[in-house]
């Protein structure tokens, strides 16, 4: 007990002895330049969702966005849209055919069998072509379940990077008014079986952003 004591005492003296001596003053990150600043969000945007295999296609105005909005779901395979309920985006569907099967997210969950969900994003994170959406989307399946998601947002909504975005989230009253945030960078994928590349395999295969120039 007495040696085990003994080597106690000498770790602990050598802990007091390094405190005494004031460790070396570094940097902050605030202090110094870690990433080069990102001068065209809207081009770096557009090129990293090239690299992330999000689909994303630029639009003068909102009226461009709900017909291209309207020409992407003709295509979608039959079934009930999920969409998030939301004036703008009311607005943008107005003209699908009666025929086509709408849940508004108002009216409940996204079901299983739903091949596209459509809702609004909440900042768009140019650095990594990231788009972050909350659960006012319509809850955290809204950005997952379906197999396809298409985003409609605005270039006023581009933040350089993801903590430009978070602030301006918190700023606005929002970061802790929703349960969560979900960051979407690209479409679903693993290779973690033989790694042979899968689309899809934890959420949307396809992942689509309509990005109006102008304001709704």
């Amino acid at each position: 007990m007495a040696a085990e004591y003994q080597g106690r005492e000498r770790i602990l003296s050598r802990i007091r002895s390094a405190m005494e001596t004031a460790a070396p003053a570094h940097p902050s990150a605030g202090e110094r330049e870690i990433f080069a600043p990102i001068e065209n969000p809207l081009e770096r945007f557009h090129a990293e969702c090239a690299a992330n295999n999000t689909e994303c296609f630029v639009l003068p105005d909102w009226a461009a966005s709900a017909s291209a909005l309207g020409k992407l779901l003709a295509e979608i395979p039959e079934g009930e849209i999920f969409v998030q309920d939301a004036p703008s985006l009311r607005r943008a569907i107005a003209g699908l055919p009666e025929s086509r099967a709408i849940r508004w997210s108002s009216e409940g969950r996204l079901s299983e069998s739903s091949p596209a969900a459509v809702t609004l994003a909440r900042a768009l994170v140019a650095e990594t072509g990231s788009v972050l959406v909350s659960t006012t989307c319509g809850g955290r399946a809204a950005s997952v379940a379906a197999p396809v998601h298409i985003v409609l947002a605005e270039t006023g909504q581009l933040a350089a990077d993801l903590g430009t975005a978070l602030e301006g989230i918190r700023r606005d009253g929002e970061l802790f008014a929703n349960s969560s945030f979900s960051l979407i960078t690209g479409s679903s994928r693993t290779a973690d079986i033989e790694k042979i590349l899968v689309l899809g395999a934890h959420g949307p295969g396809r992942l689509i952003v309509l990005l109006s120039e102008q304001s709704e």
